[in-house]
C-alpha cells in the first residue's frame, strides 16, 4: 500500500487527472453516440441518457482536466507542497466512484449523493493553499469551482424532480464557467508558452482590464444561462456575447506571431482559442435573431473549445511537468487536427445531415485515444 502512495502516477495531481479524464473523454462519448444511432440497447442511467451526457461531460470530463490542472499550477502559484500519496488517491477514488455510481442499480437519492463531494473537495483543496499563502489575485479561479458546484446541485436537482429545463440551465450555465476558467488560465498561459515555444523576448506588460472585463463577461452569461435568460433572444445579451468575442478576437490578434504554425504544440492552442471566439459570435448571433440554433453555439464551445483547449493543454503539460522534450509526436499532432475537425462537424455538418453527430463523435473519441496511446507511459513514469 505505500509502494502505491509512493508511485509516480500519484506524485502530482495532472498525473491520474490527466489520463482519467482523457480516458473517460474518449469512453463517456463513444458511449453516447452508440446510443444516439441505436446501438446500445438496454437499461439507462437514471434520468435517461441525455441527462447522463449533459451531466458528466462539464462535471466528470471537464472536472477531471481542471482538478488536474489546478492541483499542480496551484503549488507553483503559491510554492506550497501540492497535494499527492493518498489524499490524492482518495480524491481521484471520489471522483471514480461518481463515474461508476451511473452504472450501478443504486437509489437515485444515492446517485446524486455520490455525484457532490468531488468539487468542495478540490475547491477546498486549492482554497486551502490559496489563503494560506495569500494568492488573492487567484481567488477569481477557486471562485469558479464554488459556482460550478452550485451548478452541479442545479443540474442534479432538475434530474431529481425531472425538471429538464433546470437540468438544462444547470449544465449550460457549468459549460460557459468552464470557458471562462479557460479565458483566465489562456490568458495566462498560452502567451508565456508562445514566447518561450520560438524563444522570443518577454512580451511587454498588458492592461489587466480586457481579462478582468473577459472573467466579469464569463460569470454573467453563466448566471444568465442558471436564470434562464438565455431561453429566448435577448437583445441585451447580444450586446454581452458580442464584447466577449470581441475581446477574445482581440487576445488572439495580440498573441499571434507566424511561428506558431510550425509548432503543434502552439497552433493547438491558439486555434482551440478561437473557437471561444465563435461560440460567443455565435451566441451574439442567436440573441439578435440571425441564428436559428443555439445549440450550435453551445457545442462550438464544449468540442472545439473546451475539448481542444484541454487536449492541447494536457499534450503541452504533460510534456512540460514530466521533463520532457517540448515536442508533439505525430499520433498527438493528428490528435489535434481530428478534435479541430470535430468541431466543424458537430457545428457545420449536423445542421445538413444527421451523420455529423457520429462523425464528430468518432473524431473526438479518436482524438483522446491517441493522447492515451503517446502519454500514459509519459504519465506512470517517473520525472526524466
Amino acid at each position: 500500500m505505500r509502494a502505491l502512495g509512493s508511485a509516480p502516477l500519484f506524485s502530482h495531481g495532472f498525473r491520474p487527472f490527466f489520463l482519467a479524464g482523457a480516458g473517460f473523454a474518449a469512453v463517456a462519448v463513444a458511449v453516447w453516440g452508440l446510443w444516439l444511432y441505436g446501438r446500445l440497447p438496454g437499461a439507462q442511467p437514471i434520468g435517461g441518457m441525455l441527462a447522463w451526457h449533459r451531466h458528466e461531460m462539464p462535471f466528470g470530463f471537464a472536472a477531471a482536466i481542471i482538478a488536474g490542472f489546478l492541483l499542480t499550477a496551484v503549488p507553483n502559484w503559491t510554492g506550497r507542497p501540492g497535494l499527492h500519496g493518498w489524499p490524492l488517491i482518495g480524491l481521484v477514488l471520489t471522483w471514480l466512484l461518481a463515474r461508476l455510481a451511473w452504472m450501478m442499480p443504486l437509489p437515485a437519492e444515492l446517485l446524486i449523493a455520490t455525484q457532490v463531494p468531488f468539487l468542495p473537495l478540490l475547491a477546498w483543496f486549492i482554497g486551502r493553499d490559496l489563503v494560506m499563502s495569500g494568492k488573492r489575485d487567484n481567488y477569481p479561479v477557486l471562485l469558479v469551482i464554488a459556482l460550478l458546484a452550485g451548478c452541479q446541485l442545479m443540474t442534479l436537482a432538475g434530474m431529481a424532480t425531472d425538471n429538464v429545463d433546470l437540468q438544462r440551465r444547470g449544465v449550460l450555465a457549468a459549460l460557459w464557467l468552464v470557458g471562462a476558467l479557460m479565458s483566465v488560465i489562456g490568458g495566462r498561459v498560452i502567451p508565456f508558452f508562445i514566447q518561450r515555444g520560438l524563444n522570443r523576448l518577454p512580451a511587454p506588460v498588458t492592461n489587466p482590464w480586457p481579462t478582468r472585463i473577459l472573467l466579469v463577461g464569463g460569470l454573467l452569461a453563466a448566471l444568465s444561462f442558471a436564470a434562464g435568460f438565455n431561453d429566448v433572444p435577448n437583445p441585451w445579451l447580444s450586446g454581452l456575447f458580442l464584447l466577449i468575442g470581441g475581446l477574445h478576437l482581440l487576445r488572439l490578434w495580440r498573441w499571434h506571431d507566424r511561428g506558431i504554425w510550425g509548432v503543434p504544440l502552439l497552433w493547438s492552442l491558439y486555434l482551440a482559442y478561437a473557437w471561444l471566439v465563435v461560440a460567443a459570435l455565435a451566441m451574439s448571433l442567436w440573441h439578435a435573431g440571425l441564428m436559428s440554433q443555439q445549440s450550435l453555439a453551445s457545442h462550438s464551445l464544449a468540442v472545439g473549445g473546451v475539448g481542444g483547449l484541454i487536449l492541447a493543454m494536457i499534450a503541452r503539460v504533460g510534456l512540460g511537468h514530466t521533463g520532457r522534450a517540448l515536442t508533439a509526436s505525430k499520433p498527438i499532432v493528428l490528435g489535434f487536427a481530428l478534435l479541430m475537425i470535430a468541431g466543424v462537424c458537430r457545428v457545420l455538418l449536423v445542421p445538413f445531415s444527421t451523420s455529423g453527430l457520429g462523425l464528430s463523435a468518432l473524431l473526438w473519441c479518436a482524438a483522446f485515444v491517441l493522447f492515451l496511446l503517446s502519454y500514459t507511459r509519459i504519465l506512470l513514469r517517473p520525472r526524466v
